[in-house]
């Protein structure tokens, strides 16, 4: 009454105060009514996207394979033990009201307490679990503290990937202890442990997204990325697409309910040209060298490309990846005299001796060099059993014996002076152009990402600081070249088929999964050519007479690694092998010789070729002495092989 009176009086000043807070009073009830009306849609999903947390989840990773459909790396499933704090907040309540300390408590204090009431009742837990399942797990109080933090909204993992003597034990305890639960995922598993584990390479830990996933989470799950071999150049396809799931919390952060946005698309398979029984055999002959050894095996098919064992020595097991290397593997796998990691099929440089002879052959018998003409290997004075050339003032030893050469002797007993002699009179150009046909210098285009090019001189090399001491290494397989095995397995299968330089061929196809699914597989071409050695069918004919003569005739460098003690008897039974073997020597900075790396390039069989076997042998005695005798097994796991598919084809149009 009191101020509609004082209006009356026409105070202004009131009047002012009392349309202020009129006006005051109006603006909060506009703002009220845009907010509950206007806005609150808006308001609606802010505190929906508070309430929810989003979770990466990992696609189940694709299968490598053999050609056979054997698997390489699969996947088995990992019981996981894990820890739900938000099943354990009453009990946090109790353990803070029987311990609190009587008294004002400053909030930095109440929090340090609360925390050590709740890592208290988790320890109890977990003391009991570890009682039960006979199994020590250590918890701790920092790695806690921070999942409580800042992850609670998923389980606290206790144990990882247990054994099934634990997974009984934990089935079989009365109650399970609360918050305690035991779930599974996939986690990758190399079955043939250190078979093939070069090719196949190995995983390590990254949650990160691929390419075209949401990039943003909240949390993410275990996931794993390929680094080197099949592994790392098809993880976009091995690794499958990752899903999303919604966590939805409380006010707390404490889970109270999952659904799944959208599923994990599984990844692809992958099948290899690889055999794992010839693989297998090519691994354990390497091992049979030495524990040690450091060597490498190429088995190829000459008419496809097809690799069917590509064996490196030493190896290591990438099981030991998952889910982390530990420090001690880590320290084997960079050991500097070993180097357990790199792939010695592809992935480092060689010399290779007197398998290069071969390329030697090639351009010299193209260019005219008759084969039945004889040159004379004159005796060395240092050592007389065996011969030696003269280059300028350098005496070059020959491991053969003194006497005359033609083509075919000269080549099973690898006779230096015969080839260094030819190929200095036929030229450094022709030897250069050959190399050049079969792309030495060059890597292959194996899909790994493993590879190293070599070295091998080329024209402008040979217009500039070429001395006719480099053209007589060279022809040796010595001086200033570097090969892989695998290039040398290519060289040997152009011999075997007729010429042709192919590429090798590693991934047969890529499938999906679901074998019910709307994806296609994808195959991989084979029997691609890369170029051509343009040589006539007679000087391929000439070389492979001596390649099948170096296996069975005595006087060959490979003839007792394929044969029985009695000199008669082949080893590999109605299977003709053709060959040569070599050995380079290998010298340090100060050009003192501390080593020889030994070879030998095969093919069989010698009518109808289908198979290549290289090996070589770092640090090995000879080529006939210690990589003949491991070709010689490979090929009876060859066979084996051959009959047993014969066998399996039979019976099938038995059934049919």
């Amino acid at each position: 009454m009191l101020i509609f009176d004082q209006l009356k009086k026409n105070d202004p000043q009131l009047r002012i105060i009392t349309w202020g807070v009129l006006a005051g009073m109006a603006i909060l009830l506009i703002g009220l009514w845009y907010m509950q009306v206007i806005s609150h849609r808006r308001f609606a999903e802010n505190q929906k996207a508070q309430s929810f947390r989003t979770v990466r989840i990992p696609a189940i990773r694709g299968k490598i394979l053999d050609r056979s459909g054997q698997p390489l790396a699969e996947n088995k499933p990992s019981y996981n033990v894990g820890l739900y704090l938000d099943e354990l907040r009453e009990h946090f309540r109790d353990e803070w009201r029987r311990t609190r300390p009587k008294g004002k408590l400053s909030r930095r204090e109440r929090l340090s307490l609360e925390a050590e009431a709740r890592y208290r009742v988790v320890s109890n837990i977990v003391q009991n679990l570890a009682t039960s399942l006979r199994e020590p797990i250590l918890l701790d109080y920092g790695n806690f503290l921070k999942h409580y933090t800042n992850q609670l909204a998923l389980p606290l993992q206790l144990l990882r990937n247990i054994e099934p003597i634990h997974i009984a034990r934990f089935e079989e305890m009365a109650s399970n202890p609360a918050g305690v639960d035991l779930d599974v995922q996939p986690i990758r598993s190399y079955p043939q442990q250190t078979t093939a584990a070069h090719l196949l390479g190995y995983l390590t830990r990254d949650d990160s997204s691929a390419k075209d996933e949401d990039a943003f989470f909240n949390f993410r799950l275990p996931d794993y990325r390929g680094r080197v071999g099949i592994e790392g150049a098809f993880d976009e396809h091995l690794r499958g697409k990752a899903g999303v799931k919604s966590v939805l919390v409380n006010s707390l952060g404490y889970r109270q309910s999952e659904t799944i946005w959208t599923p994990a698309e599984p990844g692809k398979n992958v099948i290899l040209t690889i055999d794992l029984a010839i693989q297998r055999t090519a691994e354990y002959e390497l091992r049979k060298v030495a524990a040690q050894a450091k060597g490498a095996v190429v088995v190829m098919d000459p008419n496809t490309g097809d690799l069917l064992a590509l064996a490196s020595s030493p190896a290591f097991d990438p099981n030991e990846f998952i889910p982390r290397i530990s420090e001690e593997d880590y320290k084997k796998l960079n050991d500097l005299e070993l180097r357990p990691q790199i792939n010695r099929t592809c992935q480092e440089n060689y010399r290779p001796g007197s398998i290069f002879k071969i390329v030697i052959a090639l351009a010299c018998l193209e260019a005219g060099l008759n084969p039945a003409e004889k040159i004379y290997n004159p005796p060395n004075p240092a050592d007389p059993v065996h011969g030696h050339i003269k280059v300028g003032a350098r005496s070059i030893k020959d491991t053969a014996p003194p006497g005359e050469y033609d083509f075919k002797r000269a080549l099973i007993r690898s006779s230096n002076t015969y080839f260094i002699t030819n190929g200095m009179k036929f030229g450094i150009e022709r030897i250069v152009e050959m190399g050049r046909r079969l792309h030495l210098g060059e890597k292959t285009g194996l899909p790994t990402g493993q590879e190293v090019s070599g070295y091998f001189p080329n024209e402008k090399t040979i217009r500039k600081g070429w001395f006719d001491g480099d053209t007589a290494n060279l022809c040796i397989g010595q001086g200033r070249i570097d090969v892989t095995p695998l290039q040398m397995a290519v060289m040997a299968a152009a011999i075997a088929n007729g010429g042709k330089v192919l590429y090798p061929r590693l991934i047969a196809r890529m499938e999906p999964q679901d074998p019910f699914g709307t994806e296609t597989a994808k195959d991989f071409p084979n029997g691609r050519i890369r170029d051509h050695l343009g040589v006539s069918e007679r000087t391929l004919q000439i070389i492979r007479e001596a390649m099948v003569a170096d296996v069975e005739e005595i006087e060959g460098t490979a003839f007792h690694a394929f044969h029985e003690p009695d000199r008669k008897t082949p080893l590999v039974k109605d299977f003709r092998v053709c060959a040569k073997t070599g050995t380079a020597q290998v010298s340090d900075e100060h050009n003192r010789i501390v080593g020889h790396t030994v070879w030998i390039a095969s093919y069989g069989p010698y009518e109808a070729p289908r198979y290549v076997v290289l090996v070589m042998v770092d640090g090995g005695s000879s080529g006939g002495g210690t990589c003949g005798p491991i070709a010689r097994e490979i090929y009876k796991t060859i066979q084996k092989v051959e009959n047993q598919s014969r066998l399996k084809g039979s019976t099938l149009a038995h059934k049919n």
